[in-house]
Formats: C-alpha cells, sequence, structure tokens
C-alpha cells in the first residue's frame, strides 16, 4: 500500500496481562458488556507468554524506518486515545497533500464545457 502512495501509521495497544484480567472479570460481571466475552479468551490466557513472544516477533519483522510501530500503553483507554491522537496530530501536520495535476488538454475542455453548460447548451 505505501509503495501506491497511501499513508500509513501503524499502532499496537498493549494491555498488560493485570489490565486484561479486570477487563475479562468486567465483561463476565456486568450484563451489558457481556457480549464482549467469549470463554476462548480464557482458554487463550495460558499462551499470554507465546502471545507476547510472537507480537515482538512481528512488530521487530514488520517494523521499517519509514513505517514503525507505535506501541501504546492502553491499560488505561483514555492515555491510549490521547497517546494515538498526539500522534496523529503531529504526523498529519508533516503532510502536504496536493490535488491531482490536471493536464492543459484537460483544461482546455474544461473551459469548452464552463462555456456551454454557461450557455444552457449542456
Amino acid at each position: 500500500m505505501a509503495h501506491q502512495g497511501f499513508v500509513m501509521y501503524k499502532f499496537f495497544l498493549h494491555i498488560s496481562q493485570a489490565e486484561q484480567t479486570h477487563r475479562l472479570e468486567r465483561r463476565l460481571a456486568r450484563p451489558e458488556k457481556n457480549w464482549k466475552f467469549s470463554t476462548s479468551d480464557l482458554k487463550e490466557r495460558q499462551y499470554w507468554d507465546d502471545y507476547q513472544t510472537a507480537y515482538a516477533q512481528m512488530l521487530a519483522h514488520t517494523a521499517t524506518p519509514k513505517h514503525p510501530w507505535y506501541i501504546i500503553p492502553a491499560d488505561d483507554k483514555s492515555t491510549a486515545r490521547r497517546i494515538v491522537s498526539a500522534i496523529l496530530a503531529q504526523q498529519l501536520g508533516t503532510l502536504d497533500p496536493q490535488y491531482p495535476q490536471v493536464s492543459a488538454a484537460e483544461q482546455a475542455k474544461f473551459k469548452t464545457l464552463l462555456h456551454q453548460l454557461r450557455k444552457g447548451r449542456i
């Protein structure tokens, strides 16, 4: 995608095992959060260390100088959102978006079309 001119920012929202426990407890205890719960979440907890290793490998192998990963501490959701917002604001501020260039031939055609439109011919 980057080779096609897309701007990419990659964020990894990291939560601690203690925070994951807290969130799972809330999902089980509060009926309005039950929809977020899956029994597989509890089963997969036994692989926490394996997942951490896999995440580290993925981040190391997919980060590039031009497209790094931003690893965001996400135990506190509002803090994580502020951090991501600040990064996006800073990064987007460095962009210099430009309208696509229209060729001279197209501009001449548009001028003719505008004239016809104003005269009620189209």
